[in-house]
């Protein structure tokens, strides 16, 4: 359940949400900018390396190292492939926390988040991440939340949640789970852009895999069912391209 733990407050804090979204209605996403994206002609990322630095349990200075060194690679990943298609790059701020962020009260353990003003990775690192950091989830957790920054400097973040754009509370609700899911396929371009990682092998792949959890009874369905939190960062890493990505024009049921 480390998945549901850790980005339980994110969708707040992400893109300050509100509403219930209970329905079960699907909804065409028209707006060009989403999908017919620049993101999407970028082509596979370029491979690079990536070194993960050793994590021992329960040491947050190795695992705020270690997430670092991961930011680094991912601004190193993303900058040639946008900046050559005309995205305006900007890098990311990363930041450690130990309480309340964005304006959200935190209220679990640990947390990762990103906040668009000030364009920051937060990361909040408590004994639930830090007590088996011997998977991949830290390297997931800053790809997918890095994602968040690809999306606002392509300007897909900016024409999701504003109420121009949806009628009802479920279909923001469904806006929202097409762009959380988009940001977990983007984590998995990431990590097939770095792979093979020294000293992994597919069993550390498929470990992260089943770590992750869907939407949880009792809260909004704002990230997708856990069958499909796996399948898009499945297609991401199957693919390496952001191409593959394009959540805003896939079927209702893969965004359910």
């Amino acid at each position: 359940m480390k998945f549901r733990l850790i980005t339980v407050l994110a969708c707040a804090a992400t893109l300050c949400l509100g509403g219930t979204g209970a329905a079960a209605s699907a909804y065409p996403v028209k707006q060009k900018v989403l999908t017919d994206n620049v993101l999407y002609r970028l082509g596979k990322l370029p491979k690079s390396t990536c070194e993960e630095p050793v994590v021992r349990p329960g040491n947050r200075g190795d695992a705020k190292h270690y997430i670092g060194t991961v930011m680094q690679c991912l601004e190193a990943a993303w900058e040639s492939p946008l900046s050559e298609t005309g995205v305006a790059f900007e890098g990311a701020r990363l930041k450690f926390v130990t309480g309340s962020y964005c304006g959200i009260e935190a209220r679990t353990d640990s947390d990762s988040v990103y906040c668009h003003d000030p364009r920051a990775v937060v990361v909040k690192l408590g004994k639930t991440v830090l007590e088996d950091p011997s998977d991949l989830f830290l390297m997931y957790i800053t790809a997918a939340r890095y994602a968040n920054h690809v999306q606002r400097l392509t300007d897909i973040v900016y024409n999701v949640d504003s109420e121009a754009f949806y009628d009802s509370k479920a279909e923001r609700a469904e806006r929202l789970r097409r762009y959380n899911l988009q940001a977990d396929c983007l984590a998995g371009v990431f990590i097939k852009s770095v792979s093979p990682l020294e000293g992994r092998s597919s069993r550390d792949w498929k470990y992260l895999q089943k770590l992750l959890q869907g939407d949880v009874a009792g809260y909004e369905r704002l990230w997708g069912k856990t069958a499909n939190v796996r399948a898009w960062l499945g297609r991401g890493y199957a693919s390496g391209d952001p191409g593959s990505c394009n959540t805003w024009t896939a079927p209702p049921a893969e965004v359910a």
